[in-house]
């Protein structure tokens, strides 16, 4: 059951995260799920600290949580655009 809450969560955040950053048009589904679980971590080990609030990996479904996630995952897709393009959009 937590693989499928991962799942539906991530590719959500990933879709969230892909919108505020204008690549959506660029990423599908399956890309969408992979930035909301990286990201997630990612932002676990930046920004959860910071918020005080753990991640989706770490089962935390708190607003905070919500939020450290996001903010992982759209600062995966800034170093993303950074490496290809060489700039954030």
């Amino acid at each position: 059951m937590n693989l499928i809450i991962w799942l539906v969560i991530g590719g959500l955040i990933g879709w969230v995260a892909s919108m505020i950053m204008k690549t959506n048009a660029q990423q599908g589904l399956i890309l969408n799920v992979v930035v909301g679980i990286v990201g997630s971590i990612l932002g676990g080990w930046l920004v959860g600290p910071l918020l005080g609030a753990g991640t989706i990996n770490q089962n935390d479904f708190s607003l905070r949580g919500l939020l450290a996630s996001l903010i992982g995952a759209v600062i995966l897709l800034a170093i993303v655009n950074l490496v290809r393009r060489g700039a954030v959009r």
